[in-house]
């Protein structure tokens, strides 16, 4: 049988292109795919995690496995020896469009795969150094990373009913944070920025309520006075020294 390997890793990628790829390629040979096998996964993961693992295994005598290139199976050094010796034990082999390698029981694929393997997770680790450089850097010059503290969460912007609901219903910040796939510190951090009213009573239970937008304007009228006060008693013990 002929397999076409697709593989991509993010879901932002399309498959389109080196499913393309592998089509003209098999035009062109007169090669018919008898099974496409697509995934979405990082190839870094364990092979047992992977479609690709699933088909290594199903393969056998004279079957051929077709990617783009050969890192679409993999970027780590040993993962590829491991899928080539297998398909050489078996008798299958693998083609590669970009690269034209045509990996069998030869010697030629043997030290063709070595290299290859050698030089991907050489690059990668290169890659994941000069990641990590660049944010020591960052850190060094003083610059905070990460989201700035303070900004409200998107996901949870007219989520505010929810939330009221749920405390009301004896759901903890963290239930309701797990219910709506963010962190319980999101969760606090958004109730304490948003216009959410939570009150414990005596016996440890929480209502809540949101604030009406006159309530709000007020309260942050309240704050802005008490503010300038404060500035105003600041301004008048310097004045008095």
């Amino acid at each position: 049988m002929v397999y076409g390997y697709i593989r991509v890793s993010t879901d932002h990628q399309t498959t389109e292109n080196q499913r393309f790829e592998i089509k003209k390629f098999c035009d062109r040979q007169e090669i018919v795919i008898d099974m496409w096998v697509e995934e979405t996964i990082s190839s870094t993961k364990d092979l047992n995690k992977r479609k690709l693992g699933w088909l290594i295994k199903r393969i056998g005598r004279d079957d051929l496995i077709i990617a783009s290139e050969l890192s679409r199976l993999g970027r780590n050094l040993l993962q590829i020896m491991s899928i080539l010796h297998h398909c050489m034990n078996v008798g299958a082999q693998i083609w590669t469009i970009k690269d034209n390698y045509r990996l069998g029981a030869d010697i030629t694929s043997k030290v063709l795969a070595f290299a290859f393997g050698l030089s991907a997770e050489i690059e990668r680790n290169l890659i994941s150094q000069r990641t990590k450089e660049a944010l020591a850097r960052v850190k060094s010059e003083g610059i905070c990373l990460g989201r700035p503290s303070g900004v409200i969460n998107h996901k949870l912007i007219g989520r505010e009913d929810y939330i009221v609901q749920r405390l009301n219903d004896g759901r903890t910040r963290k239930q309701i944070a797990r219910r709506l796939h963010v962190h319980r510190n999101t969760i606090a951090r958004f109730i304490d920025n948003s216009d959410i009213r939570t009150e414990t009573d005596g016996h440890g239970r929480t209502t809540a309520t949101r604030i009406s937008e006159i309530e709000l304007a007020t309260a942050r009228e309240i704050a802005m006075r008490e503010m300038i006060a404060e500035e105003q008693m600041i301004i008048e013990s310097e004045t008095q020294f």
